[in-house]
């Protein structure tokens, strides 16, 4: 495994990868590794000749007030995550590369970025698509890899690629969690070991809305969600919700009568347990009444 550091020789080893027929699979992350993204590295080894690991994070994707500085990183620590689950290359570069001087393009997927998480983190998203198209114009992937977790970015990525006529197939992959329920994130590393225990209830309050939506017996999207807050005070005071969302998984557009909605459903939330800001969400398939 080589760590590759510089943008043009990334573009010339994933080129040539291209012309020799390998098939190159990209695992976009910003470090600090956990299981969550093992799992997309073996879902790419499993499908590609070659797995490029991205290990950047990304400033154009934070808020002034938000955790750029702090945000954890272990370039050694992934290394040996990488290492272990066979990945070909990590590409490691530095922020003066990707954004050089007087730097002025982004990209912006309209009306999407600005629901959910992006009504909170205004301009995050144009930071996300904006990377994620640079990484893709250098590692050259023929598929690339994304946790459902991170819901609202595999929904943008997708539109994205769909709107651009990107020459790559997106894999959402399945939310890794812990026996709790819990998420895995890095930033579940901000959390004590009682803010942990009082997170798992965001996995238990998706499960029933998801039961709710499922009954058909609430008209609205707002009785479903004045539930799942009430489950939350009950039995983890110290969560304190920014949002929960029902939703479609096109365009993430609000269900308004859900007995009558057909389809696939996504129902998201953001909490803070301390000052530590968690999401998470669930996706469901309404009339075939499984897991998607």
């Amino acid at each position: 495994m080589k760590v590759i550091r510089g943008i043009k020789p990334m573009q010339e080893i994933s080129a040539y990868l291209r012309r020799t027929g390998k098939k190159i699979g990209l695992v976009p992350t910003m470090g600090f590794l956990h299981e969550g993204h093992v799992s997309l590295m073996l879902a790419a080894k499993d499908e590609c000749d070659t797995v490029i690991v991205s290990i950047f994070v990304n400033p154009a994707q934070f808020l002034p007030k938000e955790d750029f500085k702090s945000y954890p990183r272990d370039l050694s620590r992934d290394y040996h995550v990488c290492k272990a689950a066979g990945v070909n290359y990590i590409f490691y570069p530095e922020a003066k590369d990707m954004y050089g001087e007087d730097y002025k393009t982004y990209v912006n997927v309209n009306e999407i970025s600005d629901r959910l998480e992006g009504k909170y983190r205004p301009g995050h998203f144009t930071g996300v698509a904006t990377v994620v198209l640079k990484l893709f114009n250098i590692t050259k992937p023929d598929f690339a890899y994304f946790g459902q977790k991170d819901a609202q970015q595999a929904v943008i990525i997708r539109k994205m690629i769909k709107d651009l006529n990107l020459d790559v197939n997106p894999r959402i992959c399945e939310t890794v969690r812990g026996e709790d329920g819990l998420a895995l994130s890095s930033r579940n590393s901000y959390l004590q070991e009682d803010q942990k225990r009082n997170a798992a209830v965001l996995n238990k309050m998706l499960k029933m809305g998801k039961g709710l939506v499922l009954s058909n017996e609430y008209g609205t999207a707002r009785e479903i969600k004045k539930k799942m807050t009430e489950y939350a005070e009950t039995n983890s005071p110290d969560c304190t919700l920014q949002y929960i969302a029902i939703t479609d998984n096109n365009n993430l557009r609000k269900i308004k009568n859900i007995p009558e909605y057909e389809g696939e459903v996504l129902i998201s939330l953001a909490a803070y347990f301390g000052k530590t800001r968690l999401i998470d969400n669930i996706l469901f398939n309404k009339k075939n009444e499984r897991l998607i």
